[in-house]
């Protein structure tokens, strides 16, 4: 079943996060959706099935500088690997898009990584519609 996040889901997100790279704490998942949970423009959906949620999408509302069209930008997206494969992360996919339209959206977007380890995951946002159109950069502040 597809809901909204709740702050009692930190723990559940744990091995989520942990997953796609990022290891966090239940306390620091706390910390993260107590300021997420107040923001209007963010929106997180998990997936859960028998008291386990195997699957969760965040994402944020944007307006931009470069066009009048505001686009939702997928900040957080992963299925547990032993869920891949069974249409959730599509389910996932699709509410996102089905909030992102609500919200006014005329684009959703995402980051990945342009690692040989991620060839797969962009296989999967093909099938889902995306293209690639753009490198990313981080730096880190401080």
């Amino acid at each position: 079943m597809i809901r909204s996040v709740k702050l009692e889901d930190a723990e559940g997100l744990v091995p989520l996060m942990d997953a796609l790279g990022y290891p966090s704490s239940k306390e620091q998942m706390k910390y993260r959706l107590e300021s997420i949970l107040v923001k209007e423009h963010y929106q997180t959906f998990v997936y859960e099935a028998n008291g386990e949620l195997l699957g969760m999408i965040g994402m944020t509302f944007n307006e931009a500088y470069h066009t009048d069209a505001p686009h939702v930008r997928v900040i957080a997206f992963v299925v547990c690997e032993t869920a891949q494969g069974k249409g959730i992360g599509r389910m996932l996919m699709e509410k996102a898009d089905e909030w992102a339209i609500t919200k006014g959206a005329k684009t959703i977007m995402l980051n990945s990584g342009n690692r040989a380890d991620r060839k797969k995951a962009h296989d999967v946002y093909h099938s889902f519609g995306f293209e690639g159109k753009a490198t990313g950069f981080y730096k880190p502040l401080g």
